[in-house]
């Protein structure tokens, strides 16, 4: 079975599976050709053969235009489609037949020639000889593809199947003989003499019957034995075909371990908890790791919902119900499944339909006092007026009473029969179902006059189950029980809550849409028209009003001629379609007292820590059996209240130095300082009675010697058992020489600091994502790092001690907007839960550092973190540190002056003097001309060599003036828009439709200029297009007053006269919002309060802003991630 199974899966032999599927297509459309046949063919037609009927006799498949050949030829597709075996050995007995009756049709023809009527055309007699010769070698063909695709067809007949077709078939023929006999009888006084009447009512059964040759005999007795014969055929082979019961029928024990998947992995699906539906079956596939619940009807095995289970081991689980739909002649299918199912059944060969959608309701976004709520809160306060209040809680806090009260209740409410399947429990009250959720709305007397029941999912979810109200109870109690959840719920754990579903919900919104399609208008209408018998439009308007999350659920099937198959079978599964006899829940009894224990024990699990402890490696896994060897031997290893250590390099200094005054092995031998250093163990080598470690901390390192001669016995023993590298260890000991005349330090005392349970690659971790993404391990192993984190800390005082003692004042400014504002770039969003408000993260903190001006703060600063929404590469990051400084009474003069001096203070600070690593970021060419490879390998000696005095006053040149020598030819705001776009395409820089001559002026600056300078430089007066907040040129009409500063083709910062006109601010702001509603994420907002505090009057201003990110790494010749402590890191797999 395991072999077939395998076999049967359309992933292992896509070539056999793509044969079995057209085997079916050809049965099917033959099937459909009979009907077309019966219903328009032959009527009035005796004989002749059709187009289809000559293909399909080639084929030998029997295609006849009668009701039994239509019947025949369906079943057959139905069995072939549910891939039985015995359909596979019909098709091949009918090829047999079928190529054996050509074969002697050839014979007759060729023998009897002369027989031939004279009126049949020649082509039509040699079509014909040439169809039946035909016949036997596509019957040949056909025979050897049975063969070779029969592990598609595992389908098992249902037990004593054959035994009843017999029989049945068996009785019809005795009836229609015993009936013909009688008849006879009755009309011309004698029986059944001549069987040419069974053969001409077995004839005509197929539609190939002559007229009747018997004179004497009514047409009507053959009728009545064809239709006997007709019944029995069609009976024997409907049992024949009828589909096995399934083995995994429900009881207690599944229904368990079915809850106790539910506990772990319940929160990936909302429907997981309609699992327990006791009408279902369960397969527990994947040893018993995943769960997928299906029900059986007709020939259609339906599952039902996601499976529940680790997601990793979804496609086992699928690949194993679809192989037992196969081996038991199922026509699998899915119903109300996830997107992330959706996509793993459709991974596995099945075809994916959308069915509707979902409601979910989050309690943290739900929000009465929302204008888009309106409607929803009128009908609650409606609700309230009228005395009504809600309450939440779980059915196992129910009373008896209240138990009993609630089942009476809701099937009294009942407004005719339940639906559903794949989104009703289809009981209630249930003692297995405590968990679940129950809101109830009461009036003043107590009683109710509403009810909602939720079944879990997950553990902070609830997915709506049961929907009642008292028929006079008055408007909005519905409202007020969902809203009562939605406030009440997240006391009980509650985040969240599925709704009702809306089938179709995707009609009815292009159905309203302008320009809608008359297709989609008309199946609008048509829904609407039906909505009295489902409901279909009235449960999507009952739920669009409290404004859900809609997510689709999807149907699942095999083929495209399994969908009628699966819609007839969700159908009856689901309410809509009627089926015959006793629900199968209702026959079956509850869980035991042992199960209903262990329910509540699953109920109560709680995730625990060990449970989410990741997976160690090898190594880990040594090192954490270290740790408790060392708890195990009296020594912690992670201790409190350590004295803070001797300094590391002074330590090592003194035992580097003391290495010339003779050996200390033996700690008689001469008395010395005792030392006390901590650091992590790089190295170990252990000779037995001595071991001998490298401690680092940074750059420095020293060698210390752990010897039986200095310390106890058990101190070194435990030393050598429990030590690993990577530890942090405190050691006490005096300088001195190894045996070997190495300065060491030989210890008389250790302890463990802190113990690593991860392995330090000090020797091989050099993979630059690595590196980022394991960020403190690169500290370790690269102490360079640690330098360059140390350079930041050394010029980011120095800025702010220089804008400090040049009279500015530090400020802290929100980092939470509620305006987009203060630069052009895409902001980051969130959102404020207590006032339902979005929220960005802002981009720059200009405007309200300018509103400080207003206020009289004086000259201000902040030095803090902005946040622009784009990709993080050598230069840029997510998040980035900024210093912007306003001054009042100054200008974009003023700033450049300020500019100038912090950045060489900062070169102070750092090197000592005004010098500053200069190159071609682009080549890599120093101001000398040497190449990178010209320049040393070592990090430090490169910068040495590139550092370049910059103590001279930099220079200040006007952008058109840079431009036009770039261009070698005068550019600025007056050259003609055509000319300006032919030098863009003539340098290949890109500009967009929407740009004025500044911005494309700017872009080519960026391109030409900037690009390409690598000594300070200060470019002033910018087109006032690109800059919305600069106040404009004094002189220069369509300029502004601004200037970049660049070095080594970045640009480093920016300042401006600040615009202090505010209507003339509101105006460009306004601009900037109009392409922001156009769809512009970059463009800023309006920013009422700033224009307010602006209209109060601004004194004339500079303000700067200066990327200190930038600043490091031009000072120390690194890209941003390097002078960041913690870079952004794309997530893996994304």
């Amino acid at each position: 079975m395991a072999t077939d199974r395998a076999a049967s899966d359309p992933a292992a032999r896509p070539r056999d599976h793509a044969w079995a599927l057209a085997l079916v297509w050809i049965h099917a459309i033959a099937a459909v050709s009979a009907v077309v046949l019966l219903v328009f063919g032959r009527i009035g037609r005796p004989t002749g053969l059709t187009i289809p009927e000559f293909l399909f006799s080639v084929l030998n498949v029997p295609l006849f235009p009668s009701f039994v050949s239509v019947a025949l030829l369906g079943l057959v597709t139905g069995a072939l489609l549910r891939r039985k075996r015995i359909a596979l050995w019909i098709v091949g007995a009918l090829q047999v037949l079928g190529g054996l009756w050509s074969v002697l049709v050839v014979i007759a023809l060729t023998r009897h020639a002369d027989r031939i009527p004279a009126d049949i055309e020649p082509w039509r007699r040699l079509l014909g000889i040439a169809g039946n010769a035909l016949s036997p070698l596509v019957a040949v063909l056909a025979i050897i593809l049975l063969v070779r695709v029969r592990r598609q067809f595992p389908g098992r007949l249902a037990r004593g199947a054959v035994p009843a077709a017999l029989g049945v078939l068996a009785t019809g023929f005795v009836v229609a003989g015993a009936v013909t006999h009688l008849l006879l009888v009755a009309v011309l006084g004698h029986g059944l003499r001549d069987l040419r009447i069974l053969r001409h009512a077995m004839l005509r059964v197929l539609g190939v019957a002559g007229p009747l040759r018997l004179a004497d005999v009514p047409g009507w007795i053959p009728l009545i034995a064809s239709v006997i014969l007709g019944a029995a055929i069609l009976g024997a082979a409907v049992l024949l075909f009828r589909s096995a019961r399934s083995e995994e029928a429900w009881d207690g024990d599944r229904e368990v371990a079915l809850r106790s998947l539910l506990a772990d992995h319940g929160a990936a699906d909302s429907l997981g908890y309609f699992a327990t539906r006791r009408d279902k079956d369960v397969l527990l596939a994947a040893d018993g790791t995943v769960a997928i619940a299906f029900a059986v009807t007709g020939s259609v095995c339906m599952a039902s919902g996601d499976p529940i289970g680790p997601r990793t081991a979804w496609p086992r689980a699928q690949r194993e119900f679809l192989a037992m739909c196969r081996d038991r002649g199922w026509v699998p299918a899915v119903i109300s499944s996830g997107e992330d199912a959706a996509r793993a059944w459709a991974q596995a060969g099945m075809l994916v339909v959308p069915m509707g959608d979902e409601a979910v309701l989050r309690a943290d976004r739900f929000d009465l006092a929302s204008t888009s709520m309106t409607k929803v809160r009128r009908e609650v306060n409606h609700a309230r007026a009228a005395g009504l209040t809600a309450s939440v809680r779980r059915h196992s806090s129910l009373t008896a009473e209240e138990r009993e009260r609630l089942v009476r209740l809701a099937d009294a409410w009942r407004d005719g029969e339940d639906r559903g399947f794949s989104m009703a429990l289809g009981r209630l009250g249930d003692d297995a179902d405590g968990s679940c959720l129950l809101v109830v709305a009461e009036d003043e007397a107590g009683e109710w006059k509403g009810l909602l029941s939720f079944v879990p999912w997950g553990r902070h979810g609830a997915s709506l189950d049961v929907m009642r109200r008292h028929p006079a109870a008055p408007g909005g109690v519905t409202e007020l029980m969902v809203a009562t959840l939605m406030s009440d719920g997240p006391a009980l754990g509650i985040r969240q809550a599925s709704l009702n579903f809306a089938m179709f919900r995707q009609v009815f919104v292009d159905a309203e849409k302008v320009g809608a399609g008359p297709l989609t208008r008309i199946a609008g209408r048509v829904l609407t028209r039906f909505d009295d018998s489902f409901q279909l439009e009235r449960l999507y308007r009952s739920n669009e009003k409290y404004r859900p999350a809609w997510v689709t659920r999807y149907l699942l099937v095999d083929s495209v001629l399994s969908l009628p198959r699966a819609a007839l079978g969700a159908a009856v599964l689901e309410g809509f379609a009627p089926t015959w006899g006793v629900r199968r829940d209702e026959l079956l009894d509850a869980l035991t007292p042992e199960q209903l224990e262990a329910v509540a024990r699953i109920d109560a699990r709680r995730v625990e820590a060990a449970d989410l402890a990741p997976r160690r490696s090898d190594q880990s896994r040594h090192r954490v059996r270290h740790m408790q060897m060392l708890r195990d031997g009296g020594m912690e290893p992670y201790p409190t209240g350590l004295r803070p250590p001797q300094p590391f390099a002074e330590v090592a200094a003194a035992v580097a130095a003391a290495g010339t005054e003779g050996t200390a092995m033996n700690p008689a031998a001469r008395p010395a300082t005792i030392w006390r250093v901590a650091g992590r163990v790089r190295r170990i080598r252990d000779f037995g009675g001595v071991c001998f470690a490298q401690i680092v901390e940074g750059p420095a390192s020293l060698q210390a010697v752990i010897s039986r001669s200095a310390m106890p016995r058990e101190q070194v023993n435990l030393f050598r058992a429990c030590a690993d590298t990577g530890d942090i260890v405190e050691l006490e000991g005096r300088a001195g020489l190894s045996r070997s005349g190495t300065p060491s330090l030989i210890v008389t005392a250790w302890r463990m600091a802190s113990k690593s349970l991860q392995p330090i690659p000090f020797d091989a971790f050099e993979d630059p994502e690595a590196r980022l993404r394991r960020r403190a391990t690169d500290l370790i192993v690269h102490p360079r790092a640690l330098g360059l984190l140390r350079a930041r800390s050394v010029v980011i005082r120095a800025v702010r001690e220089h804008v400090q003692a040049a009279g500015f004042t530090e400020v802290e400014t929100p980092m939470l907007q509620t305006v987009h504002g203060g630069a052009s770039a895409r902001p980051f969003r969130t959102r404020i839960n207590a006032y339902s408000t979005d929220l960005t993260l802002r981009i720059a903190p200009e405007l309200a550092l300018k509103r400080l001006l207003v206020g009289g703060m004086g000259p201000v600063f902040e030095i803090g973190r902005n946040f622009r929404n784009e990709g993080a590469d050598q230069t840029h990051n997510p998040e980035f540190t900024v210093i912007e400084a306003y001054e009042p009474y100054s200008d974009y003069h003023g700033m450049r002056r300020l500019t100038e001096s912090m950045i060489k203070a900062a070169a102070r600070a750092l090197y000592g003097a005004e010098v500053l690593p200069l190159h071609d970021v682009r080549t890599g060419i120093d101001l000398r001309g040497r190449t990178p490879d010209e320049l040393p390998e070592d990090p430090a000696q490169r910068l040495q060599q590139l550092l370049v005095d910059v103590s001279a006053p930099w220079p200040v040149v006007p952008m058109c003036e840079a431009l036009s020598q770039a261009l070698g030819r005068d550019v600025d705001l007056s050259t003609d828009l055509d000319t300006l776009l032919a030098l863009a395409r003539e340098h290949e820089v890109h500009v967009r439709d929407d740009m004025g001559p500044g911005a494309i002026l700017e872009e080519l600056y960026a391109e030409l200029v900037e690009a390409r300078t690598i000594q300070p430089t200060f470019y002033t007066d910018f087109p006032a297009e690109t800059s919305p907040l600069t106040g404009p040129h004094r002189s220069k009409p369509g300029l502004v007053e601004r200037w970049d500063l660049v070095i080594c083709g970045m640009e480093i910062g920016t300042a401006y006269s600040e615009l202090a006109d505010p209507l003339e601010q509101r105006r460009r702001l306004t601009e900037q919002s109009l392409k922001a509603a156009a769809g512009d994420a970059e463009a800023m907002q309006i920013d009422e309060d700033f224009l307010l505090a602006l209209e109060n009057g601004m004194p004339p201003a500079g303000g700067l802003g200066i990327g200190l990110d930038r600043l490091v790494m031009l000072l120390t010749d690194t890209t941003i991630r390097e002078v960041l402590a913690f870079p952004f890191v794309r997530p893996p797999g994304r």
